[in-house]
């Protein structure tokens, strides 16, 4: 395979990363949080700081100002999930506290300064109790601008770390930073960066799950096809997808990424190349695609607005007809962006899906 600078990247990262585990000094104690901490309590903390998570959303038009919510709870902001994604949060800052390495850049500062917002795309990284494990690699969901980080993302890192494995949550580019495939560029390189550095993580580069939500569910599907997938990368096969109310089919939002983020002019065709947003996953399904997990909820808006035989249940058929490892579940109360789910019928869902992830595993072998 060729040896892209990208690939140079992750072998040089490789070389540094051990280094860096084993040197990193005891930082100043951060305070955890609590379900009751206020909006500002989070976005100040030294150590959410110091690590570059981004927990302030941005918004449609601008980002979010701190002062929007600063007096707001967790329990108010971030809802019925906020006691998962909260602990989620205190295993981040308990590792800072600790000395250990969870934030890892994903590229270098060449790449960096060739393109500045490379510099929002990050791994936080949730060791597992025992090393030497399977992980999963969570990519939550965005509207736009507005990602679901730090509901969906440190919410379902704790309730697998609480299960034994071990996860990353990967922060990707989003809204303005959008652009050329920069979301799936970060999954892929997100990816690249965990196999290379698997053995200082502590992690088995194999049988891994990519968990994908709503539109980051349609990145991990895309990262299962032929047409742009794991293979194309050199890359193992993840173990499992673990999709929750991914959204399989842009339908007629097609054109306003095309042009609001990708520079489109009025004329130009939305047909040529391989934009994230203009591939119909379905379609894309073949039997070398991995093994599946999705599910959503009758009470969907979002998909309700995309047509809902056209997502889930499409992607279920093709699924069937080439053979690949599947199981779908539709809850009659799961709102869309619910995370884990809690208060509504997918409370337990991702108990569930581990089990399905652990038996396709199982089965590969």
């Amino acid at each position: 395979m060729k040896r892209t600078k990208m690939g140079r990247w992750v072998a040089d990262a490789a070389a540094v990363l051990a280094m860096m585990l084993a040197a990193l000094p005891v930082q100043a104690a951060a305070p955890f949080l609590t379900p009751d901490s206020t909006v500002e309590e989070m976005y100040t903390n030294p150590a959410l700081t110091e690590l570059k998570l981004e927990t302030l959303e941005d918004g449609l038009l601008w980002p979010e100002q701190p002062w929007e919510n600063a007096d707001s709870s967790l329990r108010d902001y971030l809802g019925a999930t906020a006691p998962d994604a909260v602990a989620g949060l205190n295993l981040l800052i308990d590792n800072y506290n600790q000395g250990v390495q969870v934030s890892f850049p994903l590229y270098s500062e060449e790449e960096i300064q060739e393109d500045p917002t490379r510099a929002e795309a990050r791994l936080f990284y949730f060791p597992a109790e025992q090393p030497g494990g399977k992980y999963a690699l969570v990519v939550s969901g965005n509207f736009l601008e507005c990602t679901g980080r730090v509901k969906e993302g440190c919410g379902t890192a704790f309730q697998l770390h609480e299960m034994g494995y071990a996860a990353f949550v990967l922060q990707y580019r989003a809204g303005s930073r959008l652009k050329n495939n920069a979301n799936y560029q970060d999954l892929v390189r997100a990816v690249q960066f965990i196999t290379q550095n698997a053995q200082e993580l502590g992690v088995q580069p194999e049988d891994y799950a990519l968990v994908g939500y709503s539109a980051g569910g349609q990145l991990c599907g895309l990262f299962g096809t032929d047409r742009m997938g794991y293979s194309n990368y050199g890359l193992p096969k993840p173990g499992a997808l673990l999709l929750g109310y991914p959204i399989v089919d842009y339908m007629y939002s097609k054109p306003g990424f095309f042009y609001v983020y990708d520079g489109a002019r009025p004329g130009d065709d939305l047909a040529p190349g391989d934009y994230y947003y203009n591939i119909d996953l379905p379609a894309e399904v073949t039997a070398s695609f991995p093994a599946t997990y999705h599910w959503f909820g009758k009470n969907d808006l979002t998909l309700g607005a995309l047509i809902p035989p056209l997502q889930g249940p499409l992607l279920d058929k093709a699924l069937e007809k080439n053979g690949v490892m599947h199981q779908m579940t539709v809850y009659d109360n799961a709102p869309h962006g619910v995370g884990v789910g809690t208060g509504t019928d997918a409370e337990n869902w991702l108990t569930e899906a581990a089990a399905f992830w652990e038996k396709a595993a199982a089965s590969a072998k």
